[in-house]
């Protein structure tokens, strides 16, 4: 069954000829990401927007891959965190010697949008006041008494807050990562001080908040363009260059993430085109017209990875039961596995199978449905009454008629309760496909978080609840079944 469905997924896949335009997981990358996709299905030419794929090092892995044709990035991003360029004088290069240094990658950067969108780092006004900041070089005088919420990802870049804390000399002290999406909400309730912005960000303008200016010059510039593979014609795109200013940039953002319009609506409005009018309220968002496809998703991630791990977990199991110097080893590898962060276990899958998407995603919901069904399997043999084993044997059985006429058979309720556990798990689990493109409905989930859009989140979290409920249901009524239909069968046996 597992096989069917990947085949089934990958002739969908490679039957569709439409480019594959990529985002990342925040506003500004989703909002480009529908304009270049709409723009193109303008031109009559096929195309598929893959939202909120990951950060820069996904996406670009991807792309040089071939699993996506093209997506938004930024010049700074490109030269530092693409190129690994550190000198000043790479950050400012002009949009024709980025290329030559894309060219070997098989890379090229076309389209400039219009705007420079660099990282900066803001704080209340009132605090900003109060302390007297206005630079970053001001920020570095104080004393380590702020607390910073930065996101994961400028943590870890090299133009990010590494390299910025040597060159300006600041004495704080990071912290852990904060999502991007809930830094402002933070920033206001109190719970951060410092946090990293976008200069484009919807709330600047609709925040008190203060931008330290950047007096010593420490971040490039990064002027939006589209990078895409040198295999992808950018002409049908060249209408977009230099259509967006700062000003209407930061004007759409703030249409998705404050007015709460739908990412495909903010493009449509801006390519002239009328927007469709939609009910607005949790329930119109939760039977939106994505929701068949976010399902059918959904649903293949979880029967495909659930049939795989039954295959492999079931004779783990019975290898446990046989050889019990097995069965220690095989529980401690199962339950190692389980405890592996779900976001980390899709990296190394990522790196392990070249590729984004269905694949990773699978494999990593087939991880975690391994120990339920591999501990049940193995305790559903080991309750079986040795006495009736041995009794089928003495009468001339062979191991395998006994295993599959008496301790299967007995073992079966409980190993149904293993797969149970794990298809419930992993209902809620295959969310985070969504992360690497494998679709699912985590794409609303992780929309919503992008732009702190609670309604959205629960319009891809309560479905999956109630699938996950669904589930339960068909498998009880599935275990009840089988008991009915064995309790018959042992009267029938008795008379």
């Amino acid at each position: 069954m597992a096989l069917l469905c990947i085949a089934a997924w990958a002739g969908v896949a490679t039957a569709s000829p439409a480019l594959q335009v990529g985002s990342k997981r925040f506003t500004e990358s989703y909002v480009l990401g529908e304009i270049v996709t709409q723009t193109l299905s303008r031109a009559g030419i096929a195309a598929e927007h893959r939202q909120g794929l990951g950060n820069t090092a996904i996406l670009a892995a991807a792309l040089q891959k071939g699993q996506i044709d093209l997506y938004p990035e930024y010049t700074g991003t490109i030269v530092r965190e693409l190129l690994q360029r550190t000198a000043p004088a790479d950050a400012q290069a002009p949009l024709s010697q980025i290329n030559a240094w894309l060219a070997p990658l098989g890379l090229k950067a076309a389209v400039p949008l219009g705007f420079n969108n660099s990282y900066a780092l803001a704080i209340r006004e009132a605090d900003a006041t109060r302390l007297r900041l206005a630079t970053l070089s001001d920020l570095a005088r104080l004393a380590p008494a702020l607390k910073p919420g930065l996101s994961h990802e400028f943590l870890a870049r090299a133009d990010g807050w590494p390299a910025l804390q040597r060159a300006y000399g600041l004495k704080l002290t990071p912290g852990a990562g904060l999502d991007h999406g809930l830094a402002y909400a933070a920033l206001a309730r109190g719970e951060v001080d410092l946090i990293d912005v976008y200069t484009t960000d919807a709330q600047l303008a609709r925040q008190p908040v203060r931008v330290l200016r950047d007096d010593l010059g420490f971040f490039p510039r990064y002027d939006a363009v589209l990078l895409m593979r040198t295999g992808v014609d950018e002409r049908p795109l060249q209408a977009l260059a230099g259509r967006l200013p700062e000003a209407e940039m930061t004007r759409l953002n703030a249409a998705a993430e404050l007015d709460g319009r739908p990412f495909a609506d903010v493009a449509r409005s801006f390519l002239g085109q009328a927007a469709p009018t939609a009910a607005q309220g949790l329930t119109a968002r939760l039977m939106a017209p994505d929701l068949p496809r976010l399902l059918a998703q959904h649903l293949l991630l979880v029967l495909a990875s659930l049939a795989l791990a039954v295959t492999v977990a079931v004779p783990l199991g019975l290898a446990a039961h046989r050889l019990p110097r097995l069965a220690g080893p095989v529980m401690a590898a199962a339950g190692l596995l389980q405890t592996l962060p779900s976001l980390a276990l899709l990296a190394f899958l990522i790196a392990w199978v070249g590729r984004i998407g269905f694949v990773p995603a699978l494999l990593a919901l087939f991880v975690y449905a391994l120990l339920p069904i591999v501990r049940n399997t193995h305790a559903g043999l080991q309750a079986v009454p040795r006495g009736l084993v041995d009794a089928a044997l003495a009468l001339g059985l062979t191991r395998g008629q006994t295993l599959r006429s008496i301790e299967l058979p007995l073992a079966l309720p409980t190993l149904m309760t293993g797969v149970k556990i794990a298809a419930v798990t992993n209902v809620g689990t295959a969310t985070v496909a969504a992360f690497v493109g494998a679709g699912g409905l985590g794409e609303r989930i992780v929309a919503g978080l992008a732009v702190n859009d609670t309604e959205l989140m629960l319009a891809g979290a309560l479905p999956a609840a109630v699938l996950a409920v669904l589930v339960q249901i068909l498998f009880d009524t599935l275990e009840r079944r089988l008991a009915h239909n064995r309790h018959h069968k042992n009267k029938d046996v008795q008379a």
